[in-house]
């Protein structure tokens, strides 16, 4: 099994990176995402792999982080997602994005990845959402508060200042980060208001 791969760029297709190795070109199918940060012909680059045996293939997905490699993994326990899916899930969003809308049960983010339906989105937030946590990356800080707003569980000013922040145009996600933020600041018994003021403060930076 093939875990990692470290060599140069011989060629970026449209959903796959051609690595050079010591003389041995691998071919890895990526995420569109992956492939806008990987570099360019000639560069060194390191992708994490994650390898499938068929009976008639042997097919190599290449990620840059091992938390992504994670997440293709996790994407595909559920009903409906195979690797074409997995992967168009995380050329949309980032591995913490992804965290976050399964969290908040953002369905419509995880729609908006190409042959994600209705049904898929909905099948995804409920069978990762207790699974979600260890895999947050950068948005383990304030994946707790944002599944108390996901599940309709978190205290009053905490979720009015949320819908505050989104009814003034900003995402979910983002007015849910500024409240977190807020409530450090303000601490745990802050009403509404204050951390509506303090939210906005943050988003303004």
């Amino acid at each position: 099994m093939i875990g990692k791969l470290k060599g140069t760029i011989e060629e970026i297709g449209s959903d796959y990176a051609l690595i050079d190795v010591h003389g041995v070109c691998y071919i890895a199918h990526c995420s569109s995402r992956t492939l806008s940060k990987l570099g360019s012909a000639g560069e060194a680059a390191v992708l994490f792999i994650e390898t499938y045996v068929r009976e008639d293939q042997l097919k190599l997905f290449g990620f840059l982080t091992a938390l992504e490699r994670e997440w293709f993994n996790l994407l595909q326990s559920v009903q409906g997602v195979g690797t074409k899916v997995a992967l168009a899930v995380l050329s949309t969003l980032t591995p913490s994005e992804l965290a976050n809308a399964i969290a908040l049960q953002d369905k419509t983010s995880i729609s908006r990845a190409p042959g994600v339906g209705p049904k898929v989105a909905v099948r995804i937030v409920t069978e990762l959402k207790n699974k979600a946590p260890a895999f947050a990356g950068e948005a383990a800080g304030t994946i707790g508060l944002k599944q108390e707003l996901g599940e309709g569980v978190a205290p009053a000013p905490v979720s009015d200042a949320v819908s505050a922040l989104t009814n003034l145009g900003y995402s979910r996600e983002q007015a849910a980060n500024a409240v977190a933020a807020a409530l450090k600041t303000a601490g745990e018994g802050a009403d509404s208001a204050k951390l509506i003021r303090l939210g906005l403060k943050e988003l303004s930076r």
